[in-house]
C-alpha cells in the first residue's frame, strides 16, 4: 500500500488514523504491519464504504485530505492510462482503512549494532545470495563506493558506477533492509554495521 512521506508523517503523530483505497478487493490484513518512511504502521481495521458521498469532512481529514470532496475527487474512477493520486484507481469498491503508527523503523537499531562473527557469517550469507544475477556480483562493489563516496547525490553515484540510476536505488534498499546503509536527502553512508562488515572483508584479504 503506498503511504506518501507527509501521510506517514501524519500517522506518526497521530493526525492521521485511516486512509482511503479504491481496490478489487482488500490489499492489506488487519493485524499486519508496513514499514514507511516514518516507521512502522499497523493495520486495524479495513471495511467497505458503500456510499462515498456519506463521507464526513471531519473523516477526509483524518485521512489527509483537506474535505470530503478532495478525498471523491481523489477516488473517483480514472481512465486507463491516466494516473491517479495516492493509489487511488485499482478496482471498483472503495474501502476504509483504519491505522496507527507502531513503532519505529527497525533498521535504525540494527545499523547502529556492531555485529558479531555469527552475524558477520549471515550477512555474507545474504549478500552472496544478492550477488547470484546474471552480470555478476554487486554488493561489494557498491558498498565499496558509498564508503568512499558518502552523501553524493545518487545521480551523481549511478554516473559514477556507469550504472542505471532507478536499479542502483533498488539495490541500495535491499543493503538497507540489512541495514547496512544509510539514506540521507542526499546521497548515502555506511552505516556502523556496514562499515564493520567492510573492514572484516578487508581483514581477510
Amino acid at each position: 500500500m503506498l503511504i506518501s512521506k507527509p501521510i506517514a508523517e501524519g500517522i506518526r503523530e497521530g493526525r492521521v488514523t485511516c486512509q482511503f483505497r479504491r481496490w478489487d478487493e482488500p490489499r492489506v490484513k488487519v493485524g499486519s504491519t508496513q514499514l514507511t518512511s516514518a516507521g512502522l504502521i499497523r493495520f486495524t481495521r479495513v471495511v467497505r464504504v458503500n456510499d462515498i458521498a456519506r463521507v464526513s469532512d471531519r473523516s477526509a481529514r483524518a485521512a489527509g485530505m483537506r474535505d470530503a470532496a478532495a478525498l471523491r475527487k481523489a477516488l473517483a474512477p480514472r481512465p486507463a492510462r491516466t494516473p491517479s493520486p495516492r493509489g487511488s484507481k485499482g478496482g471498483d469498491t472503495i474501502y476504509r482503512i483504519t491505522l496507527e503508527w507502531a513503532g519505529e523503523d527497525p533498521r535504525l537499531a540494527l545499523r547502529e549494532t556492531l555485529p558479531t562473527d555469527a552475524e558477520l557469517a549471515d550477512i555474507g550469507t545474504r549478500l552472496a545470495r544478492l550477488d547470484k544475477r546474471t552480470t555478476g556480483p554487486w554488493t561489494r562493489d557498491i558498498l565499496e563506493w558509498i564508503r568512499d563516496n558518502p552523501h553524493v547525490v545518487s545521480k551523481e553515484l549511478a554516473a559514477l558506477r556507469d550504472v542505471d540510476l532507478l536499479p542502483m536505488k533498488a539495490d541500495i534498499r535491499k543493503l538497507k533492509a540489512l541495514g547496512l546503509t544509510i539514506s540521507h536527502d542526499v546521497g548515502y553512508e555506511l552505516s556502523p554495521r556496514g562499515a564493520a562488515y567492510l573492514d572484516h572483508l578487508d581483514s581477510a584479504r
